[in-house]
Order: C-alpha cells, then structure tokens, then sequence
C-alpha cells in the first residue's frame, strides 16, 4: 500500500511541477537573472502576478499546515516489550514552521507536528519534530520547491508505549502567493523510519500531505508596473481605447455592426447579420438555421446534423412511424418493446418472471416432473398469445455435491424446459438459457428448507 501511496504522491508532485512551468513561460521572456552574494532576480514586468512575489534573499517564512501521514505497516515505533500492531491508515495533523532563506534560492526550516491516529481501536498521539534544507526556483511568483532533512517521529499508545525513532525525510511541492505576505503551500514527502523486525539500516516508508497557510516577511518594496484598466494588455498611455478592451495595434475593440459575430473587416455584408464566413444573410425556406443549399429537408423544420426533423424525438430508441407514441419514451421491460409506447407487462406474463413455482425435477437429473406439466402448458400457452416476448431461463440448485457437476445439471434443466416449450409450439429463437448452479442462493443451504427454496427455475423477459 506504501508503495503505491509514494508512486501517487510523486506522480502529483510532477504534475504540479509541469503546470508550473508551462505557467511561467510568458514571464520568462521579461525576467533577467544575476548571480552575486547569492541569487536575485529582476523583471520589466513588476506589476504582472506571475513575477510580482517572486522568492528574495532574506525572507523570514511563518506557517501552519494541516495534514496527513500514512502510518507504515512496517514502523518499529513500539517499546520492546510490546507486541507489534499497525497504527490505523490514516494520522491527521496540525503543525507550525518557521523558515529563513538567505538566498533567494536555499533556506532552512523548522517544524513541529501533532495528530491523532489509532491502534487496536485505541488513540495514539503522535509527535514530530525536524528540520530541512529547502531548495526552490526563484523566477516566478508560483513557486516549485523540494526538500530533505532529518527528525524524529513518535507515537504516544497504550497498546504500543510511547517510543520516538530517528526519521528521514525528503520531499517536494510549490507555493502559490495570495499576496504579499500570505501564500498558500502544497507538501508531499516521505519520512524513513527503522523498519520493524530488520536489520538496524533497513527504513520502511511513511508518506505524507501537507496543506498550509505562510505568511512572508522581510520583502522589499517594488515600484508599481504600468496601469492598465481595462486590462487588455496595452499600457494606459498606448492604448486608443483605455477603457474598453481591445486588440493590436492600438488596444480598440473590433467592431462588428450587424452583430452577427463576424468583424466587419472581415464581414462581406457588414449591415446585415450572417453566418461566418462571409457574414452575409443565407436562404433558410423552412426558418430551422440550416441554410437551404445545406438543408436536406428545407421545406421541414429541423435539427443537425442534416436540417430534418428529429425521428427519435423521445429518445426511445424506436424511429419515425414505427414510433406509435413519438413524444413518450417505450417501456424497456421485455413486453412490446417495439411500438415506441409506455405499457405495463399484463398480471398473465407477470406470473412467469422471476421463481416459477411447480417445475420440479428427478433428482440429480434433468429429467421433469410429469406434476410440472400444468405449470409449463400454462407458460407456453402464455407465450404464444405474446408472440414478441422473449425470456430467458435459469437453472439453480441448492450446494450438494460439486460445484462442477451443479453447473451442469442446472444448465441441463434450464435447457430441458426449454424443449418443453418449443414442443408446445414456442419459437426456439425467443428462449435463451442459462445454469447459474449454486453461486445465486436465495435461501440459507443449511436448512433442508432453504436447499429447497435454492433448486429452482426462473423467468427473466429479455427486451430487444
């Protein structure tokens, strides 16, 4: 399960990393960057968000996070004396952290945690403390990050004593700035712990997800970047239009007369609405949008892809006239599922879905019961007065014997009912069957009288 948590965590990591990145590609065309006392960044473009808060040197960083750790089956987090059990698969947490960035690239933090888990259905607190290097990519605002560092873990538990163990951790994950002092941050890591019942070097793994809130301090002030009001990307003082957004070259909006969405530099007809490309008014005889000489039905109201009316207005599956109830959806229960009409399946057919009580059979065998012959005339008389049901028939039997030979001989029922039926005139082609042995219980096997209630045949109507 470790495995599979680490495998997603970083997956996620890479995926935040790619946004990231592609994120920032607009920005790096403006960013210049200089390499003395440590690395610092500038930009022409102070007023954009992408570069606005942007790490410095100097930085002093204060959080709170929630969180999650994932317990490791494997932990040695237990006194000696005590008998090794999992913690429960899921700590939740709360923790603080402070951090200083001397360079606008590499820091140091600290922090502190507590959550609550269980073991053996009892609470168990845990404690963590420790310290890392943090390295990040100064360039953008949105900040990716990764880490490593080392600490100690501890678990507080009746069940297991209160024991702490040197912990390892690494990991990675972004900061993405509210404003100027606050900042929302994503944590995914891995804490190493010794593993249970190995040798002293072996770790086992302890993923872990940190949300959190950081306020930052010690940023410089930065001048502010050009106005742009109506936020159309061209500076006041060069756009013709600074109020309205607009395009190259002067910042205006381009102007569409008819208001047919085709710009009038583009509008062949530019006093008059039309479709695109031209923009020009189009012939359209039957009023439906489809211009005449696209309208294979132009003297008809209707819909794409073609201009004519929908045949399946109610969605029914039955088209055009052999829909008798066009604007009402067919029933789909097996019974006259061809006429596009709601119905209800009549109280004769109803008795002949579901258990047939009265079909009985030689035991071990396929062989019928000269008493079932009135229950199956009846069936077959049935379906012949409906001569468009199907149905499908199923073998059951109780748990006796093997389960191999079960399947058999409830095909082999199933199946022989079936030629009781086409003897009486039933349509082969409208019968399906099928031996369903003993995985389909309806009853407990441990009674006489549940055994009895499991060795059965059943209808089931099959719609079209």
């Amino acid at each position: 399960m470790n495995t599979h948590r680490i495998a997603y965590l970083s997956g996620l990591v890479a995926v935040l990393a790619a946004n990231t990145s592609f994120a920032q590609d607009d920005a790096n065309a403006s960013a210049s960057l200089s390499l003395s006392d440590g690395l610092t960044t500038s930009s022409s473009a102070d007023g954009d968000y992408m570069t606005r808060y942007r790490p410095e040197a100097g930085l002093l960083e204060l959080g709170v996070f929630v969180g999650a750790l994932f317990p490791s089956k494997d932990h040695n987090i237990l006194l000696e004396d005590k008998v090794h059990q999992e913690y429960g698969s899921l700590v939740p947490e709360l923790g603080l952290r402070v951090g200083y960035y001397p360079l606008s690239f590499l820091g140091a933090e600290l922090e502190g945690a507590v959550g609550k888990g269980s073991v053996d259905d009892e609470s168990a607190t845990m404690l963590g403390g420790r310290g890392h290097v943090v390295a990040q990519l100064p360039f953008w605002s949105v900040t990716p990050f990764v880490l490593g560092g080392f600490g100690r873990l501890a678990m507080h538990s009746d069940p297991l004593g209160n024991d702490g163990d040197p912990a390892y951790h690494f990991g990675a994950g972004v900061k993405v700035p509210v404003n100027e002092m606050l900042s929302v941050r994503l944590d995914l890591r891995d804490n190493l712990t010794q593993k249970y019942n190995a040798k002293p070097d072996t770790l086992t793994h302890h993923p872990e997800i940190q949300l959190g809130l950081t306020g930052t301090f010690g940023r410089s002030s930065k001048p502010e970047g050009p106005k742009d009001r109506d936020g159309d990307g061209f500076d006041d003082s060069k756009d013709r239009c600074p109020d309205e957004p607009g395009v190259a070259p002067d910042g205006c909006p381009v102007k569409d007369s008819d208001g047919d969405g085709v710009p009038d530099p583009q509008d062949q007809c530019p006093e008059a609405a039309g479709p695109a490309p031209t923009g020009c008014p189009v012939d359209d005889s039957d009023g439906d949008g489809f211009d005449d000489s696209k309208d294979q039905c132009p003297d008809v109201k209707g819909i794409a892809p073609d201009g004519c009316p929908d045949e399946d207005p109610d969605k029914d599956g039955v088209l055009g006239k052999a829909d008798k109830c066009p604007n009402e959806p067919e029933t789909k229960n097996g019974f006259q599922d061809d006429d596009g009409c709601p119905d209800e399946v009549p109280d004769a057919v109803k008795r002949f879905t579901g258990v047939i009580e009265g079909i009985q059979f030689d035991t071990g065998r396929a062989t019928i019961r000269p008493s079932s012959k009135t229950t199956l005339d009846q069936a077959a008389a049935v379906l012949t007065e409906h001569p468009s049901l199907r149905v499908l028939i199923t073998g059951h039997t109780d748990t006796v014997g093997s389960r191999d030979l079960n399947m058999k001989l409830s095909a082999d029922r199933a199946e022989s009912v079936k030629a009781y039926l086409v003897i009486k005139g039933v349509d082969a082609g409208r019968v399906e069957t099928r031996g369903a042995g003993p995985d389909e219980p309806i009853a407990d096997n441990a009674t006489v009288e549940g055994k009895q209630k499991n060795r059965r045949i059943e209808f089931k109507l099959l719609s079209k």
